[in-house]
């Protein structure tokens, strides 16, 4: 019962931060469940369903609020939704899936500190130029890693988009919700007898993370950040990973 309530709290907050970005929070639920010593083969369809449910509001919720352009996602999910259908369909041995996971967490970390310390982006409002076959390419590879880790690969898309000017702050976020949703669902469809490995208190940690996500992309909306949360959150993927690469 204590693991329940920690990881229950940890998703809440999980939730929240990546939300607010148009983040489905995979690589945090990840994290937590490591933390708290869940199996392999639990954490990956959990990490799944749950960014289903907070991508599908956070997509909701961003394109309402004017921050979806199609036309900075039709290229990514073209190369990603069918890798990660495969990638899903893949269950890794705990000796690859441990530290496969526990460095997309050490990556995760980095980016989290990242967004802390560095100067101002682009613009919110910026234009859309993402080049089609660049695009499918890298969002194929993204796609397969999600399906293999259970992630969404928003992780990887905002970057990729901001780094290389291929769009603002506001289509990055539209287009990230969009992304981790379709790689979410194609993920675990590739794999749905892993379904059955759900346990039987996502029904809780599915509340929590409803929960956090209408916080999240409230705040998101508003355009508030929490810099001492991000870095939290940064210290728990960076001790979680870890404890993945190395047990």
């Amino acid at each position: 019962m204590v693991d329940v309530a920690l990881l229950t709290i940890l998703i809440l907050a999980g939730a929240i931060l990546y939300s607010s970005v148009g983040h489905g929070g995979a690589s945090g639920y990840l994290a937590a469940m490591a933390l708290v010593g869940l199996a392999p083969e639990v954490m990956k369809p959990t990490a799944l369903a749950l960014n289903i449910l907070v991508a599908s509001i956070a997509t909701v919720r961003f394109y309402r609020a004017g921050y979806f352009y199609w036309s900075a996602l039709w290229p990514f999910v073209i190369g990603s939704v069918p890798l990660a259908f495969i990638g899903g369909a893949i269950t890794l041995p705990g000796y690859i899936y441990k530290p496969a996971v526990g460095l997309v967490l050490l990556y995760s970390a980095f980016r989290l500190v990242w967004s802390t310390v560095q100067g101002p982006g682009e613009s919110a409002d910026k234009g859309i130029n993402v080049p089609t076959a660049p695009a499918i390419a890298s969002g194929g590879v993204i796609g397969l890693l999600s399906g293999l880790t259970g992630t969404g690969g928003g992780i990887f898309l905002s970057p990729l988009l901001l780094f290389t000017r291929w769009a603002g702050t506001r289509p990055t976020s539209g287009a990230s919700a969009a992304f981790i949703l379709a790689n979410s669902i194609a993920g675990l469809s590739g794999n749905y007898a892993s379904v059955q490995q759900l346990p039987s208190e996502i029904w809780v940690w599915a509340i929590a993370a409803g929960i956090g996500a209408l916080v999240g992309t409230e705040l998101g909306s508003r355009r508030l950040q929490s810099n001492g949360i991000r870095r939290a959150l940064a210290a728990v993927l960076v001790i979680a990973g870890l404890k993945l690469m190395l047990t």
